[in-house]
């Protein structure tokens, strides 16, 4: 009897379904995967789901202060890496280790304290980001797609050349 235990699966995926991403070092040392936002602020992609409107990217920020108030349409989910960040409609901080979910729905001003050189946090993002003033009037917004024109024209601009996106694309 042959032991089948570590033996791989051995039929074909289905044809339609897309690669797997692997990152084997998320945090990049090339600072030119770091696609500026504002100042003081980047973002790493990781994916960037076109067929269901999501996106999962790491968020770098160097400065203190509002960094953004938005509005989720669809789910967010955090995993704070370095640093801690906490919004000022409510009264928790999320630290390093720390998990957020954030519901369909949700409008917050995210703050970055005086005293935190770098926070890091993984995000992975259902639909858009609406951003708006304190009254929700919207100013502005992103999705996966603006997502995809930022890091493009980036990557154009610093050498790194617009396909080197498409390994985060599905």
């Amino acid at each position: 009897m042959t032991d089948t235990g570590r033996m791989p699966y051995q039929l074909p995926f289905p044809p339609e379904a897309a690669n797997e991403i692997v990152i084997p070092s998320p945090i990049p040392e090339d600072e030119r995967v770091w696609v500026p936002q504002a100042d003081g602020v980047w973002f790493r992609p990781l994916c960037l789901n076109t067929r269901q409107g999501y996106w999962v990217n790491l968020l770098r920020v160097r400065r203190a202060g509002v960094l953004s108030r938005h509005r989720h349409p669809g789910p967010v989910h955090g995993h704070v890496l370095r640093g801690r960040w906490h919004y000022l409609e409510h009264d928790w901080v999320a630290t390093a280790g720390s998990y957020v979910f954030e519901p369909p729905g949700e409008t917050h001003t995210l703050v970055v304290p005086e005293d935190c050189q770098e926070m890091i946090t993984l995000f992975h993002i259902t639909g858009a980001m609406i951003y708006v003033d304190p009254w929700g009037k919207v100013t502005g917004y992103e999705d996966v797609f603006s997502k995809i024109e930022m890091c493009r024209k980036h990557y154009d601009s610093c050498g790194l050349g617009g396909a080197f996106l498409d390994q985060f694309i599905r």
